[in-house]
Protein backbone atom coordinates (compact mmCIF):
# COMPACT_ATOMS: atom_id res chain seq x y z
CA UNK A 1 0.00 0.00 0.00
CA UNK A 2 2.84 2.39 0.83
CA UNK A 3 4.44 1.37 -2.48
CA UNK A 4 1.22 2.27 -4.30
CA UNK A 5 1.24 5.72 -2.70
CA UNK A 6 4.68 6.56 -4.09
CA UNK A 7 3.93 4.96 -7.47
CA UNK A 8 0.75 6.99 -7.92
CA UNK A 9 2.56 10.14 -6.74
CA UNK A 10 5.16 9.65 -9.50
CA UNK A 11 2.32 9.49 -12.02
CA UNK A 12 0.84 12.74 -10.70
CA UNK A 13 4.22 14.47 -10.86
CA UNK A 14 4.77 13.29 -14.45
CA UNK A 15 1.34 14.50 -15.56
CA UNK A 16 1.96 17.86 -13.92
CA UNK A 17 5.05 18.30 -16.11
CA UNK A 18 3.02 17.10 -19.08
CA UNK A 19 0.40 19.78 -18.42
CA UNK A 20 3.16 22.40 -18.09
CA UNK A 21 4.42 21.42 -21.55
CA UNK A 22 0.92 21.54 -23.03
CA UNK A 23 0.34 24.97 -21.45
CA UNK A 24 3.56 26.30 -23.01
CA UNK A 25 2.51 24.97 -26.42
CA UNK A 26 -0.89 26.64 -26.19
CA UNK A 27 0.63 29.89 -24.95
CA UNK A 28 2.83 29.97 -28.07
CA UNK A 29 0.15 28.91 -30.56
CA UNK A 30 0.43 32.38 -32.17
CA UNK A 31 4.23 32.72 -31.93
CA UNK A 32 5.81 32.86 -35.39
CA UNK A 33 8.16 29.96 -36.05
CA UNK A 34 7.43 28.26 -32.70
CA UNK A 35 8.00 24.53 -32.55
CA UNK A 36 5.62 22.36 -30.54
CA UNK A 37 7.18 20.30 -27.75
CA UNK A 38 6.16 16.86 -26.52
CA UNK A 39 7.03 15.32 -23.16
CA UNK A 40 8.24 11.73 -23.21
CA UNK A 41 7.87 9.32 -20.28
CA UNK A 42 9.61 6.15 -19.17
CA UNK A 43 8.81 3.59 -16.51
CA UNK A 44 10.94 3.47 -13.39
CA UNK A 45 12.81 0.61 -11.72
CA UNK A 46 11.00 -2.68 -11.09
CA UNK A 47 11.09 -4.65 -7.87
CA UNK A 48 11.55 -8.37 -8.50
CA UNK A 49 9.53 -10.37 -6.00
CA UNK A 50 10.25 -13.44 -8.11
CA UNK A 51 12.97 -13.10 -10.72
CA UNK A 52 11.78 -13.96 -14.26
CA UNK A 53 13.36 -17.19 -15.41
CA UNK A 54 14.04 -18.46 -11.91
CA UNK A 55 13.83 -22.24 -11.63
CA UNK A 56 10.70 -23.49 -9.85
CA UNK A 57 11.57 -27.13 -10.32
CA UNK A 58 13.85 -29.25 -12.46
CA UNK A 59 11.55 -28.84 -15.47
CA UNK A 60 9.83 -25.46 -15.01
CA UNK A 61 10.89 -21.86 -14.68
CA UNK A 62 8.98 -18.93 -13.28
CA UNK A 63 7.48 -16.21 -15.44
CA UNK A 64 8.50 -13.85 -12.67
CA UNK A 65 6.68 -11.47 -10.37
CA UNK A 66 7.62 -7.84 -10.84
CA UNK A 67 6.15 -4.69 -9.35
CA UNK A 68 6.68 -1.43 -11.21
CA UNK A 69 7.52 1.64 -9.12
CA UNK A 70 5.97 4.30 -11.32
CA UNK A 71 6.92 6.64 -14.13
CA UNK A 72 8.97 9.74 -14.71
CA UNK A 73 9.57 12.26 -17.47
CA UNK A 74 12.42 11.24 -19.76
CA UNK A 75 12.83 14.04 -22.31
CA UNK A 76 11.11 16.81 -24.21
CA UNK A 77 11.03 16.38 -27.97
CA UNK A 78 10.74 19.33 -30.36
CA UNK A 79 8.25 18.52 -33.13
CA UNK A 80 9.63 19.80 -36.44
CA UNK A 81 6.52 19.75 -38.63
CA UNK A 82 5.89 22.65 -41.02
CA UNK A 83 3.72 25.50 -39.77
CA UNK A 84 1.19 27.28 -41.97
CA UNK A 85 2.42 30.28 -43.96
CA UNK A 86 0.80 33.65 -43.30
CA UNK A 87 1.10 36.45 -45.87
CA UNK A 88 2.23 39.78 -44.41
CA UNK A 89 3.46 41.65 -47.53
CA UNK A 90 6.39 42.95 -45.47
CA UNK A 91 9.47 42.56 -47.72
CA UNK A 92 11.70 41.63 -44.77
CA UNK A 93 9.37 38.89 -43.49
CA UNK A 94 10.70 35.49 -44.57
CA UNK A 95 9.19 32.04 -44.18
CA UNK A 96 11.09 28.80 -44.69
CA UNK A 97 9.06 26.31 -46.70
CA UNK A 98 10.74 23.03 -45.87
CA UNK A 99 13.71 22.24 -43.66
CA UNK A 100 16.27 24.59 -42.22
CA UNK A 101 16.88 27.41 -39.74
CA UNK A 102 18.13 30.98 -40.00
CA UNK A 103 21.57 31.33 -38.31
CA UNK A 104 21.88 34.50 -36.22
CA UNK A 105 24.71 36.02 -34.23
CA UNK A 106 24.15 36.49 -30.48
CA UNK A 107 25.72 39.32 -28.44
CA UNK A 108 28.18 36.86 -26.85
CA UNK A 109 29.54 35.92 -30.27
CA UNK A 110 27.92 32.50 -30.47
CA UNK A 111 25.48 31.33 -33.14
CA UNK A 112 21.83 30.50 -32.53
CA UNK A 113 19.17 29.29 -34.94
CA UNK A 114 15.56 30.29 -35.51
CA UNK A 115 12.55 29.61 -37.73
CA UNK A 116 11.03 33.02 -36.99
CA UNK A 117 11.61 35.22 -40.04
CA UNK A 118 10.40 38.53 -38.59
CA UNK A 119 13.39 40.53 -39.77
CA UNK A 120 13.97 44.26 -39.79
CA UNK A 121 16.81 46.76 -40.29
CA UNK A 122 18.93 48.26 -37.52
CA UNK A 123 20.36 51.79 -37.58
CA UNK A 124 23.16 50.64 -39.88
CA UNK A 125 20.84 48.98 -42.40
CA UNK A 126 21.80 45.45 -41.34
CA UNK A 127 19.14 42.74 -41.43
CA UNK A 128 18.47 41.67 -37.83
CA UNK A 129 15.87 39.76 -35.82
CA UNK A 130 13.27 41.45 -33.65
CA UNK A 131 15.82 41.30 -30.79
CA UNK A 132 18.56 42.93 -32.88
CA UNK A 133 20.57 39.77 -33.63
CA UNK A 134 22.08 39.99 -37.15
CA UNK A 135 21.73 37.28 -39.74
CA UNK A 136 24.76 35.16 -40.61
CA UNK A 137 26.22 36.08 -43.07
CA UNK A 138 25.75 39.78 -42.44
CA UNK A 139 23.65 41.59 -45.09
CA UNK A 140 23.30 45.37 -45.20
CA UNK A 141 20.69 47.21 -47.27
CA UNK A 142 21.45 50.81 -48.30
CA UNK A 143 19.06 53.37 -46.87
CA UNK A 144 18.50 54.76 -50.36
CA UNK A 145 17.18 51.46 -51.74
CA UNK A 146 13.72 51.84 -53.24
CA UNK A 147 12.83 48.14 -53.25
CA UNK A 148 14.20 44.92 -51.76
CA UNK A 149 13.57 41.49 -53.22
CA UNK A 150 14.64 38.14 -51.81
CA UNK A 151 14.44 35.13 -54.07
CA UNK A 152 13.34 31.68 -52.94
CA UNK A 153 17.01 30.69 -53.07
CA UNK A 154 18.05 33.43 -50.64
CA UNK A 155 19.58 35.98 -53.00
CA UNK A 156 19.00 39.51 -51.67
CA UNK A 157 18.62 42.24 -54.30
CA UNK A 158 17.96 45.97 -53.96
CA UNK A 159 16.84 48.52 -56.52
CA UNK A 160 18.71 51.81 -56.22
CA UNK A 161 17.54 55.25 -57.39
CA UNK A 162 18.25 55.88 -61.08
CA UNK A 163 18.97 52.19 -61.76
CA UNK A 164 16.77 49.73 -63.62
CA UNK A 165 18.68 46.57 -62.81
CA UNK A 166 18.66 45.43 -59.15
CA UNK A 167 21.94 45.20 -57.27
CA UNK A 168 22.81 41.93 -55.50
CA UNK A 169 23.61 42.56 -51.83
CA UNK A 170 24.19 39.10 -50.42
CA UNK A 171 23.13 35.50 -49.98
CA UNK A 172 20.98 34.25 -47.08
CA UNK A 173 22.02 30.84 -45.81
CA UNK A 174 20.11 28.23 -43.87
CA UNK A 175 21.31 25.56 -41.45
CA UNK A 176 20.13 22.01 -41.02
CA UNK A 177 20.94 19.38 -38.39
CA UNK A 178 21.13 15.57 -38.36
CA UNK A 179 18.52 15.58 -35.58
CA UNK A 180 16.73 18.95 -35.31
CA UNK A 181 14.46 17.50 -32.61
CA UNK A 182 17.46 17.55 -30.27
CA UNK A 183 17.99 21.32 -30.41
CA UNK A 184 18.04 23.23 -27.12
CA UNK A 185 15.40 25.97 -26.78
CA UNK A 186 16.79 29.24 -25.43
CA UNK A 187 13.59 31.27 -25.58
CA UNK A 188 13.05 34.24 -27.85
CA UNK A 189 12.48 31.85 -30.80
CA UNK A 190 16.14 30.80 -30.59
CA UNK A 191 17.68 27.34 -30.48
CA UNK A 192 21.22 26.04 -30.04
CA UNK A 193 22.74 22.75 -31.14
CA UNK A 194 23.51 19.96 -28.69
CA UNK A 195 25.25 16.60 -28.87
CA UNK A 196 21.83 15.12 -29.61
CA UNK A 197 21.08 17.45 -32.53
CA UNK A 198 24.53 17.27 -34.07
CA UNK A 199 26.44 20.13 -35.66
CA UNK A 200 24.88 22.61 -38.09
CA UNK A 201 25.33 22.10 -41.82
CA UNK A 202 25.08 25.38 -43.74
CA UNK A 203 23.83 25.76 -47.28
CA UNK A 204 21.81 27.93 -49.62
CA UNK A 205 18.00 27.66 -49.56
CA UNK A 206 16.69 25.10 -52.02
CA UNK A 207 20.05 23.35 -52.09
CA UNK A 208 20.84 19.66 -52.01
CA UNK A 209 21.25 19.48 -48.21
CA UNK A 210 17.53 19.03 -47.56
CA UNK A 211 17.03 22.77 -47.08
CA UNK A 212 13.75 24.46 -47.88
CA UNK A 213 13.11 27.57 -49.94
CA UNK A 214 12.32 31.12 -48.77
CA UNK A 215 9.02 32.90 -49.23
CA UNK A 216 9.34 36.69 -49.09
CA UNK A 217 6.46 38.55 -47.49
CA UNK A 218 5.32 35.54 -45.48
CA UNK A 219 5.75 34.28 -41.90
CA UNK A 220 5.58 30.72 -40.70
CA UNK A 221 2.95 30.29 -38.01
CA UNK A 222 3.45 28.13 -34.93
CA UNK A 223 3.06 24.42 -35.70
CA UNK A 224 1.00 23.87 -32.54
CA UNK A 225 -2.19 21.90 -33.25
CA UNK A 226 -4.57 23.57 -30.79
CA UNK A 227 -7.26 20.88 -31.08
CA UNK A 228 -4.71 18.14 -30.41
CA UNK A 229 -3.39 20.09 -27.42
CA UNK A 230 -6.87 20.28 -25.91
CA UNK A 231 -7.23 16.51 -26.32
CA UNK A 232 -3.83 15.97 -24.69
CA UNK A 233 -4.84 18.32 -21.87
CA UNK A 234 -7.99 16.26 -21.16
CA UNK A 235 -5.94 13.04 -21.19
CA UNK A 236 -3.37 14.53 -18.80
CA UNK A 237 -6.14 15.71 -16.48
CA UNK A 238 -7.77 12.27 -16.43
CA UNK A 239 -4.45 10.53 -15.84
CA UNK A 240 -3.73 12.91 -12.94
CA UNK A 241 -7.20 12.25 -11.54
CA UNK A 242 -6.76 8.46 -11.84
CA UNK A 243 -3.47 8.57 -9.94
CA UNK A 244 -5.03 10.70 -7.22
CA UNK A 245 -7.77 8.09 -6.83
CA UNK A 246 -5.11 5.38 -6.45
CA UNK A 247 -3.58 7.41 -3.61
CA UNK A 248 -6.98 7.70 -1.95
CA UNK A 249 -7.66 3.95 -2.37
CA UNK A 250 -4.23 3.06 -0.92
CA UNK A 251 -4.83 5.46 1.97
CA UNK A 252 -8.23 3.84 2.69
CA UNK A 253 -6.69 0.36 2.69
CA UNK A 254 -3.87 1.54 4.96
CA UNK A 255 -6.44 3.03 7.32
CA UNK A 256 -8.35 -0.24 7.47
CA UNK A 257 -5.17 -2.12 8.37
CA UNK A 258 -4.52 0.34 11.19
CA UNK A 259 -8.06 -0.19 12.48
CA UNK A 260 -7.45 -3.93 12.86
CA UNK A 261 -5.65 -3.29 16.14
CA UNK A 262 -8.62 -1.48 17.70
Amino acid sequence: MIRALYTAASGMSAQQLNLDTIANNLANSSTAGFRQMRLQFKDMIYQNLVTPGAAQSESTVSAGLQIGLGTKSAATEVIQTQGDLNQTSNPLDLAIEGGGFFPVLLPDGTTAYTRAGQFQLNNQGTIVTADGNPLIPNITIPVTATAVTITQYGVVNATMPGQTNPQQLGQIQLATFPNPGGLNNLGGNLMKPTLTSGDAVLGNPGGTEGLGTLQQGYLENSNVDVVSMFVQMVLAQRAYESNSKVIKAADDMYSQVNNLTR
